[in-house]
């Protein structure tokens, strides 16, 4: 077996929510690859912190700040993507977040909110830069799930849903642009070491819930996602589409 498959050297990769947790990882996972980086966010001290990191790696990075709710931003950002590396290769759908509360006491706009960012974020930004990889006749989009795509939890009614939304998403994009060359995958982790669950690491029921839950007995971390993240981007998954790789530590083998 020839483990160049598995190289990106000579790619672009996008990766949107870039600037921190699992988008920061798939980032630099990708650049130790080989690909030169695309980082999107909404902080420009951020992304300039991973764009540096990527540089350390002596791979080619530039940050993009832009909105992925709203068409306009998102095309712009896109535009800009492209007259700077002259093409995408690798898109990471990452961006997103959370609002935890019951159902009952779920606000509207936190509803709107979270499926604008974790759902709607998605297709527009797909829809902005799958275009020139059709052109170019090979891409892969990899959308970041969650195991909350395959499974309910109390106090997740957006996030949950969203992601339930990106896995059927991931198929229809995948059967839209099988022959054209794109392949369309998603990543479904569990919970990882990340800022956006920073607060139920420090509540102890919850903590021990999931370690509980989950039967390796711990978190995911965040080094764990890079080699997932690197076989969707690479040559070795070509004959993968419309498929939810789950990375849970066998929570969903129950």
């Amino acid at each position: 077996m020839n483990l160049d498959i598995f190289s990106l050297k000579g790619k672009v990769a996008m990766v949107t929510g870039s600037s921190k947790g699992l988008g920061r990882a798939a980032a630099l996972a990708l650049a130790k690859a080989g690909s030169d980086i695309a980082v999107c966010g909404r902080n420009q001290a951020d992304i300039d912190t991973v764009v540096n990191d990527i540089h350390a790696l002596n791979r080619q990075a530039s940050g993009f700040v832009f909105d992925v709710t709203r068409k306009e931003s998102v095309h712009k950002g896109v535009n800009e993507i492209l007259a700077r590396f002259g093409r995408i290769d690798i898109l990471i759908n990452n961006a997103g977040t959370n609002y935890r509360v019951p159902v009952l006491e779920y606000p509207e706009e936190e509803w709107d909110r979270i499926i604008a960012i974790n759902l709607k974020g998605y297709y527009l930004v797909a829809q902005a830069v799958v275009p020139q990889m059709i052109t170019l006749g090979y891409g892969k989009v990899i959308n970041m799930s969650s195991i909350l795509g395959h499974i309910g939890l109390p106090n997740q009614l957006a996030y949950a849903s969203s992601k339930g939304g990106v896995e059927q998403m991931t198929k229809v994009m995948a059967l839209e642009w099988a022959k054209a060359g794109v392949r369309v995958n998603a990543i479904a982790p569990t919970y990882f070491e990340t800022e956006m669950v920073k607060q139920i690491r420090h509540d102890k029921e919850r903590f021990d819930f999931i370690n509980e839950r989950t039967p390796m007995g711990r978190w995911g971390k965040l080094e764990e996602i890079e080699g997932i993240v690197i076989f969707l981007a690479s040559a070795a998954s070509d004959f993968i589409t419309g498929q939810s790789l789950v990375i849970d530590g066998g929570w969903t083998a129950w």
